[in-house]
């Protein structure tokens, strides 16, 4: 690895105790003991990235998923067994040639099933789109060696250690154009720590419980994951807040699968339950495939979205909103004084 310091290439040994033996520097991070197989320059490069150069701030949860793409893109399900069990059974296969021990020849063909077991299940994608590092353990397997060692975060990312970040309201009830839902309380301390609700007078809360415990009778946006549960999210806030005007602002599921540079994530403990799948069902709006791999628990996090991204899609539909309410905001808007344009361009943190 580069020593983050003096930039010299370090041999494994020239590195013990996470410190470099030219410049005596400590850093925080080793690909060989890193499960995410992290060094900082990386780190450096992806936050740069993500914050835009430094222009927005991210929380701890959009840069796990940013570290942790190139690994969900590839499954390392069997992959230290499936060569050991291939040349096992040819050692064994040759010892029993040469030994005539037919018995020894049964246990290699054992072993060859084995590795074609293995074989036959990354093929069918075992392992694939599982963290190697789950998002909750993120923190304390990269971001406190960080800190260990530089006092500080990296650049831009926001320290939510401790946060109750929940409902976030307007100063005036008055005030409020609209509801925000988002079950995501990295993706509230993103938008609450960039200003946007405050900008649009929208209250943000997690569930609909919340929604309709706010008193504004101005539209509800929602902002979920594109997975199951988000999908199913839209219809209940429509069923539990009848009157109310419900605008999707998750990510389309198609759109979303059909981007190149998106990497979807799954977790076998959140798959939806047989219920869940028959009402997903019952839209109507949804392929057999499409329904296979949401049942299977496929998801595209919100944290998984560019940031700068993200800001700017809830920025325009927000401010739709209160141009809608304000009447001065509106005639402003039809001047073009706050069109925002889309972002474009590559994805920014590339393969990572």
């Amino acid at each position: 690895m580069i020593c983050p310091h003096c930039e010299r290439n370090l041999l494994r040994k020239e590195r013990t105790g996470n410190r470099c033996s030219h410049c005596s520097r400590s850093y925080a991070l080793d690909p060989k003991t890193n499960p995410l197989r992290l060094n900082d320059l990386r780190v450096r490069r992806i936050t740069t990235a993500l914050t835009d150069g430094g222009r927005i701030g991210i929380v701890p949860d959009q840069l796990w998923y940013a570290l942790s793409r190139k690994r969900l893109r590839d499954s390392e399900f069997g992959r230290g067994c499936l060569g050991g069990a291939f040349m096992a059974a040819g050692f064994v296969t040759v010892i029993a040639i040469f030994a005539e021990a037919p018995v020894l020849l049964i246990a290699s063909a054992a072993l060859l099933l084995i590795g074609l077991g293995i074989t036959v299940a990354r093929a069918m994608g075992a392992g694939t789109g599982i963290p190697p590092v789950g998002r909750e353990a993120f923190p304390a397997l990269a971001l406190s060696p960080w800190r260990s060692v530089y006092g500080a975060l990296p650049p831009g990312v926001l320290d939510t250690t401790g946060s109750t970040v929940g409902a976030s309201a307007p100063a005036d009830a008055a005030d409020t154009t609209g509801v925000l839902v988002c079950p995501d309380r990295a993706v509230v301390a993103f938008l609450v720590a960039d200003g946007l609700p405050a900008r649009h007078g929208l209250t943000v809360v997690r569930s609909a419980a919340e929604a309709g415990a706010v008193p504004s009778k101005g539209p509800v946006l929602v902002l979920r994951d594109c997975d199951a549960a988000g999908e199913l999210l839209v219809r209940h806030l429509r069923d539990a807040l009848p009157g109310r005007t419900v605008i999707d602002v998750g990510p389309p599921l198609r759109t979303v699968r059909a981007l190149p540079q998106a990497v979807p994530y799954r977790d076998p403990r959140r798959k939806p339950s047989p219920a869940d799948l028959r009402l997903l069902t019952d839209l109507g709006t949804y392929t057999p495939e499409e329904l296979k791999w949401l049942g299977q628990g496929w998801r595209f996090p919100l944290v998984g979205l560019p940031p700068a991204r993200l800001l700017s899609v809830v920025e325009r539909v927000a401010g739709q909103v209160s141009r809608g309410v304000d009447p001065e905001r509106r005639r402003a808007a039809d001047l073009g004084f706050l069109t925002w344009p889309e972002p474009t361009g590559p994805d920014p943190v590339g393969g990572a």
